[in-house]
């Protein structure tokens, strides 16, 4: 078998996929190309120093039928995101897809335009704003919606504003409540390993092509150009809630806890058009998101989605999201709902049944199967999320890490339990030899297993490598999972050659900037070397002059504690300066002005000495 080329096993199961699905349905590709009325071309964006951050057009190859190293259904749900342009929603709502991971939207009031959702990056938003001008003129924004506190439906924003026409009340900018506080948490905290993983996710350094990247189900990939955020002029506190913004008036849901911790949902009269931000798109949705994040609750999210369709199905013509595309008509706008909100809670009550009857999280991952009314609705199927990941979520959530076999309460970590198993089935040459078998059998999940604990007990070598990567390369072609199918390419990539990264990285200055004086000290706290900072015993007071506010901060213990309080006697040292300034120094600025220090000078030093930065290229495939 050539490893480049699906294996029979594969060959198989997509040929009996082909004949259990209803591939000959068109109703989404009809939806997907209503309204359209013009597309970027080329269907390429550049930075100002001419890198490309957004190529749709190497997508151009997603046309005729699925190749055996594509699952049929990924396939097709790639041929649809990856249609580009700019869309008519109904008159007076627009749409740009195909130019980010998301949606931008633009909706039309008496004299500007508010738009929905800025993309990630300010070269794809500016491109998206200039698209919509070109075909409908060249109107002022007024407001800007963020749905929720995810990068993609933020990061864009100085693509289609400044922060001078914010700050002179020009431009609104509207959010759910807790929006700020957790889109700068999500970034900053665990930032660096939620971006590295996150190149696995979306493939962004992989090819494009059929044996390469195809798309991540949501969207085809991310843009990575120039990330900002504009802080919210407006919160949106209450469902209920209305206001009205140059002539529409707008209704608000709120959606808190769903597919993002601050979300919300909203209506637009004038238009009988809902927005669901981010809660039902065309696929199944994340619980826990592979590049990592909370895990997500679908309890919750079913009942967000029963409200939505109680309060607006019955006065709204059309349906729209941040991602794929709309829906129009009474009845479609109901069973499209209906179907999502029956997924989420479908998989979170079965998974808690059997959950209940001691099974564990991997148990139930393959035992349980869809209604076959949701099985077979296009809408619903796992390209983003999947039934496997989002059960072992459920679990997780309600149960943690630990299944409650006390065997698998403490045991080895990877390298340590590689080792053992590579011995105990008889050392390296007689792993090679069950994988290589399980390769020429189908079973690549096994064949995966065994290399892994190979490249982990570090047997690191070209063979192991090339038939570990050919392993992943195989699930991927018969996974209907982008993000899986992304994983294993990524995996198989970084294998036959050097680690790629980071691609795309959330914490922008823009965003960190954001951080408040509290957040601020907590991702010092994350950062101290433990170990490092074990004898040391400081304490100096930090007075911030742009907040009028003090913190005594103490190091002790490998513990960094702040405590905002007046400043007092008893600090080693006292640095007055501003939020900015301190960001600035952390960042390597040591020369500009601004930071006045007096006491033990030794201290604060001393105290950034024992910070130690995330690895933005760390290891996944190998120890």
């Amino acid at each position: 078998m050539d490893s480049r080329s699906a294996s029979h096993a594969v060959e198989v199961a997509h040929a009996a996929l082909l004949e259990s699905l209803a591939f000959d349905d068109d109703g989404d590709f009809a939806d997907a190309d209503r309204g359209f009325l013009g597309a970027l071309v080329p269907g390429v964006v550049r930075a100002a120093d001419g890198r490309v951050v957004w190529d749709n057009d190497s997508y151009g190859f997603l046309d005729g039928p699925a190749p055996t190293t594509v699952h049929p259904s990924l396939w097709r749900q790639s041929q649809l995101v990856a249609r580009q342009g700019l869309y008519e929603v109904v008159e007076g709502i627009y749409q740009v897809r195909g130019l980010d991971l998301s949606n931008i939207t633009f909706v039309e009031g008496d004299s500007g335009v508010i738009v929905i959702d800025p993309l990630i990056s300010t070269e794809t938003a500016a491109a998206a704003l200039a698209l919509y001008r070109e075909h409908r003129g060249d109107r002022t924004v007024v407001a800007v919606i963020y749905t929720h506190s995810h990068i993609d439906h933020f990061g864009g924003v100085f693509g289609v504003t400044t922060q001078a026409d914010v700050d002179a009340g020009r431009v609104l900018i509207v959010a759910p409540e807790g929006f700020v506080e957790h889109a700068v948490a999500e970034n900053v905290y665990a930032g660096t390993a939620m971006s590295r993983r996150a190149g696995y996710m979306y493939g962004a350094a992989l090819e494009r092509g059929p044996r390469g990247a195809v798309g991540a189900g949501l969207g085809q990939t991310t843009s990575t150009g120039e990330v900002g955020l504009i802080v919210p002029t407006l919160d949106i506190t209450t469902t209920g809630e209305r206001h009205t913004i140059d002539g529409v008036e707008i209704e608000f849901q709120m959606a808190p806890g769903t597919e993002a911790p601050a979300e919300m949902h909203f209506y637009f009269p004038r238009y009988r058009a809902l927005c669901m931000a981010e809660n039902a798109t065309h696929t199944l949705h994340n619980l826990l998101t592979l590049r990592g994040a909370l895990v997500r609750d679908p309890h919750i999210w079913s009942t967000y989605l029963t409200e939505a369709i109680e309060t607006f199905a019955g006065r709204t013509d059309t349906v729209f999201a941040s991602h794929h595309w709309p829906t129009w008509g009474a009845d479609d706008i109901v069973r499209f709902l209906s179907t999502q909100r029956d997924l989420y809670a479908y998989l979170h009550d079965q998974t808690l049944r059997y959950l209940n009857r001691g099974y564990t999280g991997a148990e139930i991952a393959e035992l349980i199967e869809l209604p076959p009314a949701i099985e077979n609705a296009w809408n619903a199927r796992g390209y983003y999320g999947s039934i496997s990941h989002n059960v072992k979520a459920i679990y997780q959530r309600y149960m943690g890490w630990f299944d409650g076999n006390p065997a698998r309460l403490w045991p080895h970590p990877p390298e340590a339990l590689a080792t053992r198993y590579v011995d105990a089935i008889g050392g390296i040459d007689r792993v090679v030899e069950i994988a290589r078998a399980a390769v020429e059998s189908g079973d690549f999940r096994w064949a995966a297993t065994l290399l892994d604990h190979a490249v982990f007990a570090g047997f690191d070598s070209d063979e192991v490598r090339h038939l570990y990567a050919e392993a992943l390369e195989q699930l991927a072609y018969g996974t209907e999972n982008g993000t899986w199918r992304n994983f294993f390419l990524s995996g198989a990539t970084e294998l036959r050659g050097e680690n790629f990264g980071t691609p795309t990285s959330a914490s922008a200055p823009t965003i960190v900037a954001q951080l408040t004086a509290d957040q601020l000290w907590d991702s010092l706290a994350i950062s101290v070397n433990g170990p490092a900072a074990w004898h040391l015993d400081l304490s100096l007071d930090v007075a911030f002059t742009d907040l009028d506010v003090n913190y005594r901060v103490t190091l002790k213990n490998g513990v960094l504690i702040a405590i905002e309080k007046p400043a007092s006697s008893g600090a080693e040292a006292t640095v007055r300066t501003t939020k900015g300034r301190l960001l600035a120094l952390l960042g390597g600025d040591v020369t500009s002005p601004g930071l006045d220090v007096t006491g033990d000078a030794t201290v604060l030093p001393t105290l950034l000495g024992v910070l130690e930065p995330g690895d933005p290229s760390f290891a996944i495939v190998t120890p």
